[in-house]
């Protein structure tokens, strides 16, 4: 499994990308997963739902399971969060995994940039970027896309996996 992750601050348009690539990925007869990083409390199913009703209860894990999906909710129970690569342990074997957050771990990504924040850019400091989808030009010699262009987006994400990106790289430079 080839693992890209996709970072930026809040708001820059990490998700909406995500969705636009996706689809055009497995278009392509890619298998793609998805593992995102919450900074705070999340739920995954309801209260009053059965599933929820036995974690209250004091299950550590709990399948539910459909003909259409299943899911696996696991309660740390004050156990620490598990890092990005034990977490990746559970995916079924796929052609990518796409990580959004774990921003400061030591995995490739692309840089998602939105011009007038009061952010500061990622690239300059961080090596793992290996390309940057932004709607300002920067200066910088890594592959820039236009956050609107999925496609080239897209094609650069299916030359990585396949290990050509750096002719991906190259091709994008050069546009």
């Amino acid at each position: 499994m080839k693992i890209l992750g996709i970072a930026g601050y809040s708001g820059s348009g990490k998700t909406t990308l995500i969705e636009k690539v996706v689809p055009l990925l497995v278009k392509e007869g890619m298998r793609v997963s998805l593992i995102k990083h919450a900074h705070h409390h999340f739920e995954v199913d309801q209260p009053g739902k059965d599933s929820f009703r036995h974690r209250q209860a004091g299950c550590t894990q709990v399948l539910v399971s459909s003909s259409r999906r299943w899911a696996l909710m696991h309660e740390l129970r004050g156990e620490t969060e598990p890092a990005l690569e034990e977490q990746l342990r559970h995916f079924s074997p796929c052609d990518l995994v796409l990580v959004e957050g774990w921003k400061h771990d030591p995995i490739p990504r692309i840089e998602v940039h939105r011009a007038g924040g009061d952010r500061p850019l990622l690239f300059p400091r961080d090596p793992h970027v290996i390309a940057v989808a932004t709607d300002e030009p920067l200066e910088t010699k890594l592959p820039q896309f236009r956050l609107d262009d999925a496609p080239a987006i897209a094609k650069f994400v299916q030359a990585f996996v396949a290990g050509l990106e750096g002719r991906a790289r190259l091709s994008a430079v050069a546009e």
